[in-house]
């Protein structure tokens, strides 16, 4: 099923680059930004809630994404904006945790991965149900 033309669509680039993409590269830049201190050492209020902050952050960056697809794109599949925004997630997620490796301090965690491909495909799933859909058209 394919998304009808976004409305945004008939706006310049540079507006729907700040309105579409400029958010998506934001987050890219806290998250990176985040990811290049050391980590405090700092008691949880429950167990895994860095895995909780992980699954959130990406879940974001999907959802962003695949906003941000369904505007410049009106004509793409539902099915391939919600894989590319999931996909384009989960590799940040992995480049992220690469990144991690060589900060002291930091390590690089599958579980993390885990929890940053999995909100990847939440937030990109969540895009696509019809409450957002019909705020977006």
């Amino acid at each position: 099923m394919t998304l009808p033309p976004h409305p945004d669509r008939q706006r310049p680039f540079r507006v729907r680059l700040c309105f579409y993409w400029l958010p998506v590269l934001a987050l890219c830049t806290a998250i990176f930004w985040q990811s290049a201190f050391p980590s405090l050492a700092t008691p949880s209020l429950f167990p895994h809630q860095d895995k909780l902050l992980h699954l959130a952050a990406y879940a974001l960056l999907a959802f962003l994404t695949a906003r941000a697809l369904a505007c410049e794109r009106p004509g793409m599949p539902r099915k391939t904006i919600w894989v590319l925004a999931a996909l384009f997630a989960a590799g940040y997620g992995l480049s992220d945790e690469i990144h991690q490796a060589f900060v002291p301090g930091r390590c690089a965690e599958i579980a993390d991965f885990a929890a940053d491909a999995l909100g990847g495909m939440s937030g990109a799933w969540a895009y696509q149900n019809p409450v957002f859909m019909q705020k977006e058209r």
